[in-house]
């Protein structure tokens, strides 16, 4: 048996790969469910978790964009919320991969649109798919994948947020400021919920760049 303050190792019956077990199961620890951390650990369960959280996610998100007027919610921000609760401790689901992939992917979508014209162009959606748009989504797209390596700061959802960006979904600066206030949000939600569960999730970047044990710390007390 582990000792009270720690979670037991991860059961064979979760999930491959990731760390959403700990996250259950420090948050049971934590509002002192300990009986259910110890029974329930199903991926039926774990399943019906990730449901849970991440409905709340975007809801908030939702909540925020209605209140506000703004658009707080895009399709970037669903896998965006998955990382940050299925594979919290990796490199990419730390709030500074998430904050400067999607910068760069909203700064890439916006130059590319400059440099083909488009900035004052309606979306593709509507608009229909030109040679210039496509030279503008193939152009964000480089722009943005060569940016993250060179900063070392990947976060594969940026790659859809400069497509948003370059197929004129959002491209004015109050969107993109929007956009990246939206981020910060979410990220402030995965820290808090992440923490709350006693994972050793970063305020910013991980320290050993995400080769530190996998294994959380349940809360004490």
């Amino acid at each position: 048996m582990p000792e009270p303050h720690e979670l037991p190792p991860p059961p064979p019956t979760g999930p491959i790969g990731g760390q959403l077990i700990y996250v259950l199961r420090g948050l049971l620890v934590r509002l002192r469910f300990t009986h259910l951390a110890e029974r329930y650990d199903s991926t039926v369960v774990l399943s019906v978790f990730s449901l849970v959280n991440g409905f709340i996610s975007i809801a908030l998100l939702a909540t925020v964009a209605l209140l506000s007027g703004q658009p707080f919610i895009f399709p970037s921000l669903g896998p965006t919320a998955f990382l940050f609760f299925y594979t919290p401790l990796a490199p990419a689901a730390s709030p500074r991969n998430a904050v400067i992939g999607h910068l760069i992917g909203a700064l890439a979508g916006w130059v590319s649109l400059a440099a083909f014209g488009l900035l004052h162009a309606g979306p593709a959606v509507g608009g229909g798919v030109t040679a210039a748009r496509v030279g503008a989504a193939a152009l964000s797209l480089g722009l943005t994948s060569g940016l993250m390596v060179f900063f070392r700061a990947p976060h594969p959802p940026a790659g859809a947020t400069t497509l948003i960006v370059s197929l004129g979904l959002l491209r004015t600066p109050l969107q993109l400021t929007v956009l990246m206030a939206a981020v910060m949000l979410l990220c402030v939600q995965a820290i808090a919920i992440n923490r709350l569960a006693g994972l050793d999730y970063p305020l910013w970047a991980r320290k050993d760049g995400g080769r530190g044990s996998a294994r959380p710390r349940a809360p004490r007390g």
